[in-house]
């Protein structure tokens, strides 16, 4: 069965399910590794991607805003000249109630009403102003720096702000 569209798990509408010792058969994380590049040198500049609403970001999507971000910057700086770190962690289980979605299943599409669902991945619960993830680089590639928070922000299902530090 496909994935549904972002716009499904975006909003924070129940309670965290989190308790993994007793959810039976949830899938891990998409994503494994949350930090990149150098990660022992200290650079001067720091771009951090903030929340700018409540909600859900799913793990795929985490996952596609580093891997676009790490793309952008590592091919004109190389790996060692950066460093790039998924702040949040996927903890809370998402569960879908699944339907039947084939030809003529409209009149049986009507389901159990507050139905609980079986898990089918997991997602970050981000508040407004929680960090995201931050880059550090040089100052020669700042704008190359922005350029791929930005890009990583369009994978995000939630608005973000872009915030720089100097270090």
């Amino acid at each position: 069965m496909p994935l549904r569209p972002g716009r499904c798990y975006s909003k924070l509408d129940t309670m965290p399910y989190t308790r993994k010792e007793y959810i039976a058969g949830f899938p891990p994380p998409k994503i494994t590794k949350y930090d990149y590049g150098n990660v022992r040198k200290k650079f001067p500049i720091r771009l951090e991607l903030y929340a700018e609403e409540d909600g859900l970001i799913r793990h795929n999507a985490l996952d596609a805003s580093r891997i676009i971000a790490t793309k952008t910057i590592e091919e004109r700086v190389g790996l060692e000249n950066y460093h790039l770190k998924v702040v949040k962690y996927p903890f809370h289980v998402i569960r879908e109630n699944k339907m039947l979605a084939m030809a003529g299943a409209d009149r049986l599409q009507e389901g159990m009403r507050l139905s609980f669902g079986k898990p089918i991945g997991t997602a970050a619960i981000v508040r407004k102003g929680d960090k995201i993830l931050y880059l550090e680089c040089g100052k020669e590639a700042l704008e190359l720096a922005k350029t791929a928070l930005k890009r990583a922000a369009s994978k995000l299902p939630i608005k973000t702000r872009m915030k720089l530090v100097e270090q």
